[in-house]
């Protein structure tokens, strides 16, 4: 079976630190060859709720595409994503590109719209892989960060991963 590159956006607002790091730890076992963007601190977008942590990871997979997505939702409710009670978003994952495929695959439209959309989104693409291009847009992550025109306020955050800084001194002395 081949290999897929994918990018997979992850967000939580509720116990950030211990519901990315699960996540993380979930994803490392879905993926080969996983790295990791830096992680940044933003105010909530579209929901009124405390501030997020995000970041943006890259991998190989052999899983097909709705597989893939069927088992974010399971790592997403281990997470308490989909709990009656739950306050905030604890963890949610994002299929923000899978391959070069475009289109509408049982509602899961790729390229996913954040990318353009979203700060949080895009900046951690674009230091994860400046060099990618958008499969629709055609410019690369490092060019759409430079010229994007999106009026939201982000911050590096510190954020360690199995003893790795994710978000480097330089990227947090950018802040």
């Amino acid at each position: 079976m081949s290999l897929t590159r994918v990018f997979l956006g992850l967000g939580s607002n509720v116990e950030r630190e211990a519901h990315l790091v699960a996540g993380l730890d979930a994803l490392a076992g879905l993926l080969s060859d996983m790295r990791c963007s830096p992680v940044f601190e933003s105010h909530a977008v579209g929901i009124k709720s405390g501030n997020f942590f995000n970041l943006v990871v890259v991998g190989e997979t052999e899983l097909p595409l709705l597989e893939l997505d069927r088992r974010l939702k399971f790592i997403e409710a281990d997470n308490g994503r989909y709990a009656p009670d739950r306050k905030g978003l604890p963890l949610d994952i994002d299929v923000l590109l899978y391959g070069e495929q475009v289109g509408n695959f049982n509602g899961l439209v790729l390229p996913r719209a954040e990318i353009l959309k979203n700060a949080f989104v895009l900046w951690p693409l674009a230091l994860l892989a400046p060099e990618a291009h958008h499969p629709v847009d055609g410019r690369s992550f490092a060019e759409l960060w430079a010229s994007a025109q999106i009026d939201q306020q982000l911050w590096p955050a510190a954020f360690q991963w199995r003893g790795v800084e994710l978000t480097p001194a330089e990227v947090l002395a950018s802040a």
